[in-house]
């Protein structure tokens, strides 16, 4: 009876075995990528090429999306001044506009490389902030600054750390933080 048994479940993995094979090869001889999306001839060759290949396609992508950063963040100013500038005051709403500016900038702060410890080495040519002596002046430069943030990190490149970005990104920070804090 276990010798019968031994031999149907032998017989059951060789037809298996018998049918598994000629479907591998089938796949195998069939020009489909391994990657799907991809062209035969696009597909890495070792693993290192593969790696090399998904960290550019990640760096790709993290340049595309600090430029969307940027461009919210010169939005959320441009929205902050105008809003200030109608009210002469910042609604509960605007408030968190504020806040959420000075994290989009903290942000692309970080992803330009910037150290944590914001001291500010002066950078050649570098826009010299304006201390604002009224909330109006504020929001005019937070929205100048920020514009020109956008400007200095859509001239970066994956591969540029860029003194002039990270030093704008600080003084938009300072402005966010006068505005926030001010009584």
């Amino acid at each position: 009876m276990i010798q019968r048994s031994i031999k149907i479940g032998c017989l059951v993995v060789f037809a298996a075995a018998a049918l598994f094979v000629p479907a591998l090869a089938q796949s195998s001889s069939n020009n489909e990528p391994l990657i799907p999306g991809r062209e035969k001839l696009d597909q890495p060759k070792t693993i290192k090429e593969y790696l090399a290949k998904q960290r550019t396609e990640k760096d790709k992508k993290d340049h595309e999306e600090l430029l969307k950063r940027a461009e919210e963040a010169a939005i959320l100013s441009e929205e902050l001044d105008f809003a200030f500038t109608k009210n002469n005051r910042l609604s509960a709403a605007d408030q968190t506009k504020l806040e959420s500016l000075e994290k989009l900038v903290t942000k692309i702060r970080k992803n330009l490389g910037a150290d944590d410890d914001e001291v500010e080495e002066p950078v050649k040519n570098a826009i010299a902030p304006k201390s604002p002596s009224s909330l109006e002046e504020a929001f005019t430069e937070l929205k100048d600054m920020t514009a020109t943030l956008v400007e200095e990190v859509k001239k970066t490149t994956r591969f540029t750390v860029s003194a002039m970005a990270i030093q704008t990104s600080n003084t938009v920070l300072k402005l966010v933080r006068f505005l926030r804090f001010r009584k």
